[in-house]
Formats: C-alpha cells, structure tokens, sequence
C-alpha cells in the first residue's frame, strides 16, 4: 500500500470513530437526561464528549486539508453510535461505563498499531504522529476513568464487552475501504 494511502486510511478511519465516539457519548447523555438518574455520571460523560469533540475537529480538517473522502457509511455510523450510547446508557452505570471501557481499549491498540506505523516508516507526519499519541492518552484517561466509576466485564457484560469490541472492529475495517 503506498504511503500516501494508508495516511488517508489513518485519516478516515481515525474521523470515523472520532464522530463515532461523539455519538456514543450523545446517545448515553440522552439516555440519562432521559432516566435522571445520575448527574455526575452525566457531567463526566460530558467532558469526555469534550476531548472527543477535539479530536473529531482535528480529523474533520485533516479530510478537508488532505482531501480526503470520509466513510461512505457515516449515516449509519451516526445511527449506530448513537444508538448504542443510548441503550448502554438505559442499561445502567455499569453498562455505561463499560460501553466507554470497550471502546477505548480497542482504540488503545488501533491508534498502538497507527503510532508504530507512523514511528517506523519514513513519513514526513510528526505534527500527525504527535496528535493521535495525545489522542491515545486521552483514551486510556477514559478507559481509566471507566474502570473507576464501575464498569465490569463480569457475568452477562462480559458479552455487552465482546459486543461492543466485535462491532466496533468491523467498523473499523469497514471505514478503511467504503
């Protein structure tokens, strides 16, 4: 694959699952402005909104900048995050916050994997490189944070886990081609 493909593979896939995170986090607000049951969970959930909003920011110009084409299929990615943030988030605390676990341990290996990448191959991307190594802290923040405020992968969410990470995966993979 030549380089200048898999950075926009890098771009689209990375956009996609950005507005993809936004949407997860739109949904489980919903659910809980809906439910009114826990007004922390909601302002963390908020803020970590914040740092997705960032990211997807950053992604949006790097498309528009590189011209890059986005996933054909964010409609239905819309639809999907969105949903799933809203069932989790009807679904309990536990399932909230594992939902956000799930996907950001995922994410931790995908932008590992892209980091390695940009790190071995000889390509002129640091100011690329810098943003997606802070991006991936930021994750791991929310994973920490998931972990801490109650998600569990015991008893039935071990399948809520596999799941999530199954189809956060074809998502993926589904972005870097359509």
């Amino acid at each position: 694959m030549k380089k200048n493909k898999k950075i926009a593979e890098i771009i689209r896939v990375d956009h996609a699952g950005e507005r993809g995170a936004v949407n997860i986090y739109d949904g489980q607000l919903l659910a809980l402005q809906f439910l009114k049951s826990d007004p922390d969970m909601e302002k963390k959930i908020a803020e970590m909104k914040e740092h997705e909003k960032e990211h997807l920011k950053y992604f949006e110009q790097q498309l528009a900048e590189r011209k890059v084409r986005p996933t054909l299929l964010l409609p239905l990615w819309d639809l999907l995050g969105v949903s799933l943030g809203f069932v989790t988030g009807l679904m309990g605390k536990k399932a909230t916050m594992l939902c956000t676990a799930s996907v950001e341990e995922l994410i931790d290996q995908h932008y590992k994997s892209q980091i390695d990448y940009l790190e071995k191959e000889e390509v002129e991307e640091s100011e690329l490189l810098t943003k997606i190594k802070k991006f991936r802290q930021d994750e791991l923040d929310h994973r920490d944070l998931a972990y801490e405020e109650g998600a569990s992968k015991e008893g039935p969410f071990a399948f809520l886990d596999i799941a999530i990470k199954t189809g956060s995966r074809i998502a993926i993979e589904v972005a870097k081609k359509i």
